[in-house]
């Protein structure tokens, strides 16, 4: 009767032991793992992105976030040549559908994110421009656009300017830039006139100002798409963090910089 109640004994603790492991393992499962996720993200993002790379760390300080910032063609165009990425965020849909299309995205991670404005810069002392109209003249001789083609805050300048009948007349004393920064660079050192940059460029800069901003019908609607891509060793820790930069935390750092959520 000992041996049988002894054996019992036994088998009831291996039985508690075994159970044991599965409630600690019912934590999130990427609370615990190591990771690095790379981010290419547009170029206007580069601040706010920054910011919450902080605020996330110490959330999950196991997992390692480096980032990648340029012109969103450019960024585009890496990930079809290959580049390990794990989460792409576009300043505008078009790349991100060009890859989705190639089916290079994990389809039900892709949100809307932010939403921006366009707008017209000057250096902080300039007086002899006060709207795009102004860009016409002729004692304006260099304004700067970010370059149409793999640029969408190009983009969006050009249909601003078309909106406004003048493309054709600005284009001759156009400098482009291979992305934003670069022309908000541009006008901060004073080598052109004007610029033509998203709010959020604007907004980190004390070198210059706003003249005028672009209403929403002049050019095709701002959207800051993101994304994880399938080639992604790392897909369910970089779904957290798409689910971060949705987060109020989050939203509260892209809101000081300029930026709304999509409604």
């Amino acid at each position: 009767m000992n041996w049988l109640l002894g054996n019992l004994l036994v088998f009831l603790c291996l039985l508690l032991v075994g159970c044991e492991p599965k409630t600690q393992s019912s934590v999130s499962t990427t609370e615990a793992t190591e990771a690095t996720l790379t981010i290419s993200a547009a170029a206007s993002l580069k601040d706010s992105m920054e910011d919450i790379k902080q605020l996330y760390s110490k959330e999950k300080p196991k997992v390692t976030l480096i980032y990648n910032f340029g012109a969103s063609g450019a960024l585009q165009q890496q990930i079809e040549q290959g580049a390990p990425v794990d989460i792409f965020i576009s300043a505008a849909s078009k790349q991100m559908d060009s890859l989705q299309e190639k089916g290079l995205l994990i389809n039900d991670t892709r949100k809307n994110l932010l939403t921006n404005k366009v707008v017209l810069i000057v250096p902080k002392n300039a007086i002899a421009i006060s709207g795009f109209k102004n860009l016409a003249d002729a004692n304006v001789k260099k304004v700067a656009l970010a370059e149409p083609a793999s640029v969408p805050a190009g983009k969006y300048a050009q249909e601003v300017l078309t909106s406004f009948g003048i493309f054709d007349k600005v284009k001759p004393k156009t400098v482009f830039g291979k992305d934003v920064r670069q022309v908000l660079n541009y006008v901060e050192t004073g080598n052109v006139d004007a610029g033509i940059v998203y709010e959020t460029d604007a907004k980190v800069s004390n070198k210059v100002r706003v003249v005028a901003i672009a209403a929403n019908n002049l050019h095709s609607p701002i959207v800051y798409p993101v994304a994880v891509l399938k080639r992604s060793q790392t897909s369910a820790v970089a779904s957290e963090f798409i689910q971060f930069l949705d987060g109020n935390q989050s939203k509260v750092v892209f809101e000081k910089y300029g930026f709304k959520f999509r409604s």
